[in-house]
């Protein structure tokens, strides 16, 4: 039977490294703005509500941005004001309740089902969220209030930006059955596309073909779909999660013929990801190399030890190797990066999942580094 007594608040900031930009650089307010990349080369890690209103989006190739907003301002991203701004968001959050599952710097569930200011009604603590973090950071975030987290989160993006949206037990059947399934989390543009060839366009659709229709078309992941708009699947706000992965990659200006060039690339870019290992002390065991060709032809290549590397050298040394091993790159190489899994993280360390920081060094001269922890 579904479980309607837990009172679960998905935040999340809007436009949040954007809107970082936007309250440090009064000069960029009100235009469009991408953090990363550049006009010719680079992948646009967020954009202003300015530059969506032009079809830009997080992911998207900058050179595209740059063709879509031809005014697009481009710069350069700052992890440590970012990961500023996430720890006031994050103690905000923390007021209220101890069961925080943060997602990635920008959102987290809350479950105030009880709290520690005994609020009766989650939404007024939704807004009481957000009006506090508009006080203590200059930023807006959106809020969805449910009794899950599927709708929790469903609900946050129905008024973005500035807004809040509660979504009731007796509200969910009828908002469920409006739902295009686009906005249903997981199911990306290829599932979407063959939903639509089978005519499923929204929840309604979704709610009105058997299980085993579903898992017949879609396999596992089509019976989680159907438990999941039955309200029959509902995870725990689980505040302990453990990282599995962290690395770290760079996109180059022009692609790269030369191996030693490449090397090179690969000591910067494992320098910087080292120096974070290192202050959180995490150390792994499997060493994978990214390597994209120029026609984003992708090939990975991995290594595990048998004792956690722990030195910047080990890990230097190991990247290289599989730069060469089995065989060189054989095309123009446009991005590589160095990720390093098998961690020796614990569950109840508080680590942020999911997260994708472009350029953590302001200084002109800095290569353009990515971070990946998943």
């Amino acid at each position: 039977m579904p479980d309607f007594s837990h009172k679960i608040i998905h935040v999340d900031m809007d436009a949040f490294f954007a809107s970082v930009e936007q309250r440090d650089h009064p000069e960029y307010r009100g235009k469009p703005l991408a953090v990363g990349g550049n006009k010719l080369r680079g992948v646009v890690a967020a954009a202003s509500y300015e530059a969506r209103k032009f079809g830009v989006r997080s992911a998207m190739p900058s050179r595209l941005a740059a063709k879509l907003c031809p005014h697009i301002i481009f710069v350069r991203g700052r992890f440590e004001a970012y990961q500023e701004a996430s720890a006031l968001v994050m103690d905000i959050f923390r007021e209220y309740t101890d069961l925080v599952e943060p997602m990635s710097l920008d959102e987290a569930y809350l479950d105030v089902t009880h709290n520690k200011k005994n609020i009766p009604s989650a939404l007024w603590i939704g807004n009481e969220i957000r009006k506090k973090i508009k006080e203590k950071t200059e930023l807006t975030a959106s809020a969805g209030v449910s009794f899950n987290k599927f709708l929790a989160k469903v609900a946050s993006d129905y008024n973005k930006p500035d807004g809040i949206c509660l979504i009731t037990p007796e509200d969910a059947d009828e908002f469920i059955d409006k739902l295009p399934i686009k906005k249903i989390p997981g199911i990306g543009k290829v599932t979407e596309e063959k939903m639509h060839d089978l005519s499923i366009f929204t929840g309604y659709d979704l709610k009105n073909v058997s299980k085993f229709f579903l898992a017949k078309h879609f396999g596992k992941v089509g019976t989680y779909y159907y438990d999941l708009l039955r309200h029959e699947h509902s995870s725990p706000v689980t505040p302990q999660r453990e990282r599995k992965s962290i690395g770290a990659e760079r996109t180059f200006e022009e692609d790269i013929h030369d191996v030693d060039k490449m090397k090179e690339a690969l000591q910067s870019i494992v320098n910087k990801l080292y120096g974070r290992l290192k202050d959180k002390q995490i150390f792994g065991k499997t060493v994978t190399l990214k390597i994209k060709y120029y026609d984003f032809e992708m090939n990975t290549r991995s290594r595990t030890m048998d004792f956690p590397v722990q030195s910047e050298t080990e890990l230097q040394n190991i990247a290289s190797e599989l730069l060469l091993v089995p065989i060189k790159p054989i095309k123009p190489v446009r991005l590589l990066g160095v990720q390093l899994s098998n961690l020796n993280t614990k569950p109840g360390r508080d680590f942020a999942l999911q997260l994708t920081f472009d350029f953590f060094n302001d200084s002109d001269e800095a290569p353009d580094i990515e971070f990946i922890e998943e």
